[in-house]
């Protein structure tokens, strides 16, 4: 299975270079802490910098406690180009101790042999991660990551705009109720043909996902006949909610229909929007003129659990990051005490602090009742997630369920498309079984 899917990837070298390098950290775990020696290499996204950069320190103070031999160096990457320069790190010599990971890339990772084996019992709340999160970390009952931050996608919406077309600055809290209000919205802005009262993307894939899972469709299921994973979406239950989803972005995507959401926020900014379906953080994105944001909507944005069909909340991808230790590196151990220090309860109740989800349902609890975190923390008992299988990051890379939403846009039937998408994301599967 890992040789057929590192080929799938395209990172053949890394298990050579993994096998060929190990790790042989037993002796070095054995010295006194005061007599270790060398450096620490950790990749952190940029959120951490830019968000965050006080729980670095502090992680990196009571480390260097224990461990004052040992220099902490954090490099900070990008997440457009942080997969490509991880496996080039992992198939040479330069390489990291402690790497962050999207939930979604770990299963690579995991199967390719280039992360170390973890003990849950080495971090704090482990017993209650949230199992979203967890379930990323997993195969075949051992554990290779630590849960770092979870997330949520919620509605995002222009306080303002919904009072000047139906008189409230409350979201509607049933879809039908929201569709009325978002055609009052469309009708109060309509001179600018630009305007989008519900900015959806049509290739964004996530929030097409949100709508088959709302409707009981999923993207592949595990048959434990066959022990085998099956694509679904031609099932009548999610051709339902891509369905759905088309006829949402068709009716109020004024915009390019065909882009992704990553400049989603900016459009909301230029008040071309009046609600997003988002990550919670984008909120704040909006509004802040380090990320193109427009200060002056402050206090106008407002976040809400996003409606969604037969009177229900929409379900919500479960997103976040991951820390995990490079099986190459000989200093596991050090990245492993980096990671608990990094995660522990004293370092989540931070990012609780700054309205970020914490990895575990204890510290989550607090937060479901605050007016600010309400929408995005009670998002995730009933959030889903991408199927567990070994070839999902490959069909991830292939942009199978962006290029069916974009045929549908065209005018190719649900049928077809969804008929078309499952074949290749079974070929993809099977390649790598």
């Amino acid at each position: 299975m890992k040789r057929k899917l590192i080929a799938a990837i395209g990172i053949a070298g890394i298990m050579a270079s993994i096998a060929a390098c190990g790790s042989s950290d037993d002796d070095a775990s054995k010295q006194d802490p005061k007599d270790r020696k060398g450096e620490l290499t950790v990749w952190l996204m940029v959120d951490a910098q830019s968000s965050w950069p006080e729980l670095v320190k502090q992680a990196n103070t009571e480390f260097n406690k224990k461990y004052p031999g040992v220099k902490v160096n954090v490099q900070y990457q990008q997440w457009g180009d942080k997969t490509k320069k991880l496996d080039a790190a992992l198939s040479g010599d330069s390489f990291p101790d402690v790497v962050e990971l999207g939930n979604t890339e770990t299963m690579t990772y995991i199967l390719n042999g280039a992360l170390g084996e973890i003990d849950a019992k080495k971090y704090d709340n482990s017993d209650t991660w949230i199992e979203g999160l967890k379930d990323t970390c997993s195969y075949e009952g051992k554990l290779y990551c630590v849960p770092y931050y979870a997330g949520a996608r919620v509605a995002i919406y222009n306080k303002d705009m919904f009072k000047a077309g139906t008189g409230s600055d409350q979201l509607p809290t049933t879809e039908a109720d929201l569709l009325k209000a978002l055609d009052k919205v469309q009708d109060k802005y309509k001179k600018d043909n630009a305007f989008s009262a519900l900015y959806l993307p049509g290739r964004y894939w996530y929030a097409a996902m949100s709508y088959v899972a709302a409707y009981g469709g999923e993207i592949a299921t595990y048959d434990e006949g066959s022990k085998e994973w099956k694509a679904a979406l031609s099932t009548p239950e999610a051709q339902k909610g891509i369905q759905h989803f088309i006829d949402l972005v068709k009716k109020y995507n004024h915009g390019d229909q065909t882009k992704d959401e990553q400049d989603h926020a900016n459009v909301m900014a230029n008040e071309k929007a009046a609600l997003l379906y988002g990550n919670g953080w984008e909120a704040g994105s909006v509004v802040d003129s380090k990320t193109s944001g427009n200060p002056k909507l402050k206090d106008k944005i407002a976040t809400a659990g996003m409606p969604g069909p037969e009177g229900k909340t929409l379900p919500s991808f479960i997103g976040g990051s991951d820390l995990a230790t490079v099986s190459k590196s000989d200093q596991q151990d050090l990245g492993q005490e980096w990671i608990s220090l990094f995660t522990n309860e004293k370092s989540q109740a931070a990012l609780a602090e700054k309205d970020i989800l914490p990895n575990n349902t204890k510290q989550l609890e607090p937060l479901k009742a605050k007016p600010e975190t309400a929408p995005i923390a009670n998002a995730v008992p009933d959030a889903w997630f991408t199927p567990i299988a070994p070839g999902w990051s490959a069909i991830e890379k292939k942009e199978t369920l962006e290029t069916m939403l974009l045929d549908i846009l065209k005018g190719k039937s649900v049928a077809d498309a969804t008929k078309a998408a499952d074949a290749e994301i079974n070929s993809l599967i099977n390649e790598s079984s």
